[in-house]
């Protein structure tokens, strides 16, 4: 979940890294650190805090080198603070390191490394880790390329490092397993980062890092090799990504950004899949497992966060479209089951960054039970994507708020799409309603737009609940999994306690917490459960709580029971979580604005959780 950013070439290394880290300052921000080569002097710089803090921090100091490397920490070996912070040295401060994942067997290894004189200053796995390349380096009297892959025998768990040494001051070596690294390739000079948005400005082509590989940039070259060291061939990519796409472009936030982002992002997610004027949909990575899909005996989809709600979604849309059974599991859940999976199974992936570690390792189990597995993520060259037989991105473009916004709507996109292809190809859709459900799905990013032009009404209601404590979410149907997304939501970036249900639920026990004080959000769109939720409202009413309803235009019904009512445009059933989620993402955004929350960088969060 760190960010990591590297470099070697003609120019200064430093504001290059500083602006790389700023970046991926989304990844964690609990600390930031330099490590800087000049004149073979090796010099490492870290602060606590955020990497502003870091740049104040050396400000006055000699940062001039052509070659370094630098880190954003989300902690997870010791509290963050100035020592925890990456880079680390080894005990004879001729190495440096910085770290990006969780050293599973790191106890052992500092106990081994403590007998043999090594002195250790942090709490961290990483310290261990760059120990133990010294140690080897110095055991075997090997040059440091060979002392990083006889390390990495040595370590369990997962890592994406770059390492420097005073003795190949001309030298960047890095490596990856479980965490993800990519590679810049310029005009003579080369870049390393977690992910391609501090490379984009300089470069658009790029080398995806596999697992097991190690890098070694030397010579004004790039080398793969594997851990057994066998050269490996880099396979250079050319990156879509526009430089544009990772900048605010005037809002006050990316999170708000990527919200108004969403007719574009649902657009993009489609394009090329629905074919209005051949009446065709169309999705390579499902033609290619047709047979698969139509003859599957049931999908597993697994997930993590907002993507899993996503996936709560897209089991109701499987159900009712293509008439198959559907489980939708936690990743980190799943993993650690012993699950019945057969042949016979479709495993669905959902991850916006790819790099999802639970989620990653769940694919893994189904891939041995001999399951076919299904991607859905919105990083070009992720891992979710190369470790799948087939899948779909979401073309959502760069998400960098930590909470989850236009990533949702694309993969509820992507997935409505699969849900219709395998209702026709299952036979379980007619013609008709799988061409109703095509024009319906063409005017979703109209009634996107449309349900943005709320956000003044939604901010004005936010201002009379930015300082509650606590909230609850009631949705049926379709709308519960967007209860839940509602209320993750305002739990992510405003800090208050947020519960979604389904509605039918309440009367089981959270009804006991409803009084005066306690808002309830309801998603009550008209749809074949809307008599019920206005059964619902009525309970909530009784006990005096504060209703906040998301309505269909021009209901009357319910404007007479709620305290507030916002109205969206009229959706399909199975496509209205694409529009009623609009209100309650801008709702949450603007109470977290109003509480002085750090919207883009909630605290103890990170958008990419690369570990367990």
């Amino acid at each position: 979940m760190c960010g990591i950013v590297a470099y070697l070439g003609y120019r200064q290394a430093c504001p290059i890294i500083l602006k790389g880290l700023h970046r991926l300052e989304y990844r964690g921000y609990d600390s930031a650190g330099v490590a800087l080569m000049n004149d073979g002097e090796l010099n490492v710089y870290k602060k606590k805090g955020k990497v502003a803090e870091l740049e104040n921090y050396i400000a006055e100091k000699d940062t001039h080198a052509r070659v370094g490397m630098g880190h954003t920490r989300w902690a997870t070996h010791g509290e963050p603070n100035d020592t925890n912070a990456h880079p680390h040295y080894s005990t004879s401060e001729r190495i440096a390191i910085i770290h990006n994942g969780i050293i599973e067997n790191y106890a052992a290894l500092k106990t081994h490394l403590q007998q043999q004189g090594h002195e250790f200053h942090s709490d961290t796995d990483t310290e261990v880790f760059v120990n133990l390349i010294e140690e080897i380096q110095t055991q075997n009297h090997c040059n440091l390329e060979e002392a990083v892959r006889l390390a990495l025998h040595e370590v369990v768990g997962a890592y994406a490092i770059v390492v420097m040494s005073r003795d190949a001051p001309n030298q960047l070596i890095a490596a990856r397993k479980g965490s993800p690294m990519v590679i810049g390739i310029g005009d003579g000079e080369f870049f390393i980062a977690s992910d391609a948005t501090p490379i984009i400005e300089y470069t658009n082509e790029v080398v995806y890092v596999n697992d097991y590989e190690i890098a070694i940039i030397r010579d004004g070259r790039l080398e793969l090799r594997s851990k057994e060291d066998v050269e490996q061939t880099p396979y250079i990519q050319k990156l879509e990504m526009e430089l544009d796409s990772i900048e605010k472009g005037g809002y006050e936030h990316f999170m708000l950004k990527e919200i108004f982002e969403q007719p574009r992002s649902i657009m993009d997610s489609m394009r090329g899949r629905l074919e209005m004027n051949a009446g065709h949909l169309n999705m390579g990575g499902f033609r290619a497992y047709e047979q698969k899909f139509v003859n599957a005996q049931r999908i597993i989809i697994v997930a993590c966060g907002t993507s899993w709600h996503a996936g709560l979604v897209a089991e109701y849309l499987l159900e009712d479209l293509a008439r198959i059974p559907v489980e939708v599991e936690y990743a980190s859940e799943f993993r650690y089951r012993n699950p019945v999976i057969t042949e016979r199974d479709i495993v669905i992936a959902i991850s916006q960054s790819g790099e999802t570690a639970d989620t990653l390792a769940a694919i893994e189990l189904a891939k041995s039970k001999g399951a076919t597995i299904f991607g859905i993520c919105n990083v070009v060259g992720s891992s979710i994507a190369r470790a799948t037989d087939a899948g779909a991105y979401t073309h959502a473009g760069p998400e960098i708020g930590v909470a989850s916004t236009k990533a949702f709507t694309a993969q509820v996109t992507v997935l409505t799409l699969l849900a219709m292809l395998m209702g026709q190809k299952r036979g379980t859709l007619t013609d008709t309603k799988l061409r109703e459900l095509m024009v319906e799905l063409d005017t979703i990013p109209a009634k996107v737009e449309q349900a943005l032009k709320l956000d003044d009404e939604i901010r004005g209601i936010a201002a009379m609940f930015c300082d509650v404590p606590n909230f609850l979410y009631l949705g049926r149907g379709y709308n519960f999994p967007v209860a839940l997304e509602g209320a993750l939501k305002l739990k992510e970036i405003s800090y208050i306690h947020a519960e979604g249900y389904p509605a039918a639920e309440m009367k089981h026990g959270p009804i006991a917490l409803i009084d005066e004080n306690m808002p309830v959000v309801v998603i009550a769109t008209r749809d074949s459960s809307y008599e019920k939720v206005v059964s619902n409202i009525q309970e909530v009413k009784a006990r005096k709580g504060r209703i906040i309803a998301v309505v269909t235009e021009g209901d009357d019904v319910i404007r007479g029971m709620a305290e507030f009512v916002i109205e969206v445009p009229y959706t399909s059933e199975a496509l209205v979580p694409l529009v009623s989620v609009i209100p309650l993402q801008l709702l949450s955004y603007h109470i977290a604005v109003m509480r002085g929350c750090n919207v883009d960088q909630p605290r103890n969060l990170a958008k990419s959780v690369t570990v367990e």
